[in-house]
This record gives structure tokens, sequence and C-alpha cells, in this order.
């Protein structure tokens, strides 16, 4: 792929769609990041109430739910590639909110693809943090 750059001087692979790579710019990238970054915030809160309070093992799983948000969140902006986008057959480069379709039905397959793949790997993060927060000893104190 050549080397030629935009006015910002990113790369033309890191702005331009690539079936089953690549479908999000910057933008978009960005709102993956937050999204990233509010999940885990609330994944260490809960966590920390959870084993704070002594809250019982299998009420622990939910936490599965924010560690599943900042799993998706994380990998999405990291792979450049959006989970849901790549399931419509959608892509987006410019202005957020501003989609174009996939044309190719061999391009959209490839990127119904790619979006399982990510969905499946998020998910084994997020089961990830759950087992470690199922499994770690409650720090609860029984003085009040």
């Amino acid at each position: 792929m050549s080397e030629e750059t935009n006015p910002d001087h990113m790369p033309k692979s890191e702005i331009e769609y690539l079936a089953g790579s690549c479908n999000i710019g910057r933008g978009e990238i960005k709102r993956r990041q937050f999204v990233a970054i509010v999940g885990a915030a609330l994944t260490v809160f809960i966590a920390v109430e959870l084993l704070r309070r002594g809250t019982p093992r299998s009420e622990r799983l939910g936490i599965f739910f924010p560690a599943m948000m900042a799993a998706i969140g994380f990998l999405q902006a990291r792979k450049r590639f959006c989970l849901a986008f790549g399931l419509s057959g959608i892509f987006n480069f410019g202005a957020l909110g501003n989609v174009q379709k996939v044309i190719s039905p061999q391009d959209r397959a490839l990127d119904r693809k790619t979006a399982l793949i990510l969905l499946l790997q998020s998910a084994a993060l997020a089961l990830a943090v759950t087992l470690v927060v199922y499994l770690l000893p409650s720090f609860h104190s029984s003085i009040a």
C-alpha cells in the first residue's frame, strides 16, 4: 500500500475504509476510546464496591457488563473497527454520524466476520475480568 499522506500527515491506510480491517476514522475512534474509559472506570469502581461490601460471589457476575463495555470500546478503538458498523454494512471516516454504505457483498461479509470476531474477543476479555473479580477475596470489614 502506498505511503501517500493526507494534509495531517497520517498514512492513507489510516483514513480509508478497508474491508474487514478498518471502518472508522479518528472521530469515531475517539468516541470508542471514551466508551472504553467509562467502561473501565465503572468496572473498577463496581468491583471495588462489590469486594468492599463482601458481596456474594454469584452477585459479582454482574461485573461482566461494564467489563464488556470497556472491552468493546478498547478493541474497537485499537482495531479501528466498529462492531455495529461491521454488522450493519456501513463505515465512517468523516464527521460523526455521516456513515456510508459498504457496496460490495464480499466486503460486507468480511466486515460481519470481523465484527463477530471482535465481539468474541471482547466477551473473552470481559469473562477474564469477571473471573478475576469472582475469585478475589472480599476485603469486607466486620468493623462498622
